[in-house]
């Protein structure tokens, strides 16, 4: 990485809010999304989201050998008083989930797991962001109004924080992008501490 040769950064996800996030580095990626199980037998949801990140990342690993550069997987989910709400499985298990989150704090947990591939030697990171989201009483009209509108059916907790569900958020503690599937702070910090700790604040970014 110090020879001046760029080095590729796949993204493991087929998210377009990820790639949206990663895209404000200014630095070229590929997309590669991997077709995992995410099914595990942990209740907890930390163990859960890392569980599943790594498992994506080895799966992107696997089908780049003999990749210079580094991978980048994720995987969020919800909780609340211990359960976890993953994506709904139709309209009615989303109405169930905004129901118990309704008037109610609850976690979300995004694992970020990167694969640093150098001259043929893969490392494995992988570290957890949490945040904390209180929701007002959501009005029977406007949870109908929202789920009519099928922005629940691909997410987490069966809502998006950057759509139309914003309005149902009172307050929220911890990261914003977290919720949204891609903690910036955790990138930042894991590619400057962990992945390049010999560069200077940023400079990493030159490598790409």
């Amino acid at each position: 990485m110090h020879d001046n040769t760029k080095l590729r950064l796949i993204l493991g996800s087929a998210s377009p809010r990820r790639r949206e996030l990663l895209a404000h580095y200014k630095i070229p990626f590929e997309v590669d999304a991997p077709d995992v199980d995410e099914t595990s037998s942990t209740l907890d949801p930390k163990l859960y989201v890392q569980e599943i990140a790594l498992k994506k990342a080895r799966a992107i690993a696997e089908r780049h050998p003999h990749l210079n550069g580094v991978i980048l997987c994720s995987d969020t989910t919800v909780s609340f008083q211990g359960q976890i709400l993953g994506k709904p499985q139709d309209i009615q298990e989303a109405r169930s989930h905004l129901k118990l989150l309704s008037g109610q704090t609850h976690q979300v947990y995004t694992a970020l797991a990167l694969v640093k591939c150098l001259k043929g030697v893969q490392e494995y990171f992988c570290e957890v962001a949490q945040t904390q989201v209180e929701f007002l009483a959501i009005p029977d009209t406007l949870l109908e109004n929202y789920l009519a509108s099928g922005d629940s059916l691909d997410k987490a907790g069966s809502y998006g924080i950057q759509g139309p569900a914003q309005i149902f958020v009172k307050s929220l503690q911890g990261s914003y992008s977290n919720v949204v599937g891609f903690p910036h702070h955790l990138f930042y910090e894991m590619m400057s501490l962990k992945l390049f700790p010999d560069s200077k604040d940023s400079s990493w970014l030159s490598f790409f």
